[in-house]
């Protein structure tokens, strides 16, 4: 019995593609992530160890790894590694988070990831470069899905300026 889905249906992320999630995790982080196209994201973190940050166009591995589930994983400049698993259907985020040392370890500063990353990635390259990168922090946590809606491809609209600047009125119904 072969197990493993083939690659048309592992790559067939039409029903995934375009949805905006806003998530929180057990451990009280706020997270709000954008499936822009079947190979990049955009995302905005709303509360927890570096509440603030936002980046779009990032690139991901993208997969269907069974119906309604989907797994994407990316590597950021500032060194953290990223896999999250998507259960549409059941409206659950399992997501682990690998932190490098200089961020999330004892002493260190997440503080200078806290911005739009795509205007300092020189910067995040420089801090990750200047470490300490081991041993890294890993956070894997499950998160509840609080909204979901399909936005289409490539919406500029979605993700679009840092999380302090959003209407107070932004999570009603979210």
């Amino acid at each position: 019995m072969n197990t493993i889905p083939d690659k048309d249906f592992a790559s067939d992320l039409s029903e995934f593609v375009g949805t905006h999630f806003v998530y929180t995790y057990d451990n009280g982080w706020k997270y709000e992530w954008y499936a822009r196209n079947d190979n990049t994201c955009d995302y905005r973190i709303h509360q927890g160890l570096v509440g603030g940050r936002w980046v779009t166009n990032q690139k991901m591995n993208a997969v269907q790894f069974a119906p309604g589930i989907f797994k994407v994983d990316w590597h950021e400049p500032t060194g953290t590694c990223v896999s999250l698993l998507f259960d549409i259907r059941r409206k659950v985020i399992h997501g682990t988070i690998f932190f490098p040392q200089w961020i999330a370890g004892e002493g260190q500063h997440p503080e200078k990831t806290i911005c739009y990353q795509n205007e300092f990635i020189e910067d995040m390259h420089r801090f990750r470069d200047e470490g300490p990168a081991y041993p890294y922090v890993v956070i894997p946590e499950f998160a509840k899905v609080t909204y979901m809606k399909n936005e289409g491809p490539d919406n500029d609209e979605v993700i679009n300026m840092p999380p302090g600047q959003l209407p107070s009125d932004f999570f009603e119904g979210k």
